[in-house]
């Protein structure tokens, strides 16, 4: 079943492209909960005024998340984990810690947002990509000290 997007789903694509779903998805997920509408000739033809609304509403969120970025990136947290002997962690910084560094840092990111390969065995400096829209990934730094 061929559908339009009104919203930007994961893993689908973006909103306004015309996507192949299968029928169960389209019809108890997408359509009732408004994220997508099916393609019908009548609304392909009702959903081109509503593509420049969304491609201006995508521009201005790519805009503001540019502006979260440069704060991002200027922005560093400190977590202060339990070491061992030869200063090695107990347990590792994983991105629900990195989470709430930052959220005590004022800024709201979900950890699935994180994009940390593994988790952080050890005390240091660290670049952490945190992607904040789409194609926008700021790099942060996160300092792990001994508690």
């Amino acid at each position: 079943m061929k559908v339009i997007l009104r919203e930007d789903v994961p893993k689908l694509g973006t909103a306004g492209s015309i996507v192949k779903v299968a029928p169960g998805f389209a019809r108890n997920f997408l359509i009732p909960r408004a994220y997508a509408i099916p393609a019908t000739a009548n609304n392909l033809r009702a959903f081109e005024h509503e593509r420049s609304v969304l491609e201006a509403r995508r521009a201005k969120r790519q805009k503001e998340a540019e502006g979260i970025r440069a704060k991002l990136e200027r922005t560093s947290c400190s977590i202060s984990k339990k070491v061992g002997e030869q200063d090695k962690l107990f347990g590792a910084v994983t991105t629900h810690d990195i989470e709430k560094a930052f959220a005590a840092e004022g800024f709201q990111i979900d950890k699935k947002d994180i994009l940390l390969a593994e988790p952080i065995k050890a005390l240091g400096v660290y670049t952490v990509p945190i992607r904040v829209f789409d194609e926008v990934v700021a790099n942060t730094k996160v300092w792990v000290v001994k508690e």
